[in-house]
């Protein structure tokens, strides 16, 4: 587990020669596979620096037992969980029911700074679509 002091991540997977991203982080974001840190098995996406970074590594195992010792921690580590658990709802919700245009727009909204310091095409990827269709959807609003 990983925590972003300085610069943007982003999480992603190489599908038929496509890079479809799925998560950015920056400053004082986590940065985990969920399903890595439960299963203790290789994560199915990869992280990427997409600028100059400095992060904070958390070693598992060492958390674990700290949740054990001190039920502070504990608390804090459930409520992390319950944090990102409640972003990847809203996530799969949005990619579900709202179009690429309104998910541009909820970006320009939530992030404004993430739109200033990733390329178009890791936007596009994030949001699903083509370049092209970003760029159109940019031009309209």
């Amino acid at each position: 587990m990983y925590f972003i002091k300085k610069g943007i991540v982003r999480a992603f997977t190489e599908k038929e020669d496509t890079s479809i991203t799925f998560f950015f982080g920056m400053e004082g974001d986590p940065v985990l596979s969920m399903k890595s840190y439960v299963s203790k098995e290789k994560s199915y996406e990869d992280i990427e620096l997409l600028e100059d970074s400095e992060l904070y590594h958390f070693d598992g195992a060492l958390l674990e037992t700290l949740y054990l010792q001190d039920i502070h921690i504990a608390n804090w580590g459930r409520k992390l969980a319950e944090i990102e658990l409640a972003r990847t709802e809203v996530r799969l919700i949005a990619k579900q029911f709202r179009t690429a245009a309104e998910r541009y727009a909820d970006l320009m909204q939530d992030t404004p700074e993430l739109l200033r310091r990733v390329s178009l095409g890791h936007i596009a990827s994030y949001l699903g679509i083509t370049q092209v269709s970003l760029s159109r959807i940019r031009t309209k609003q």
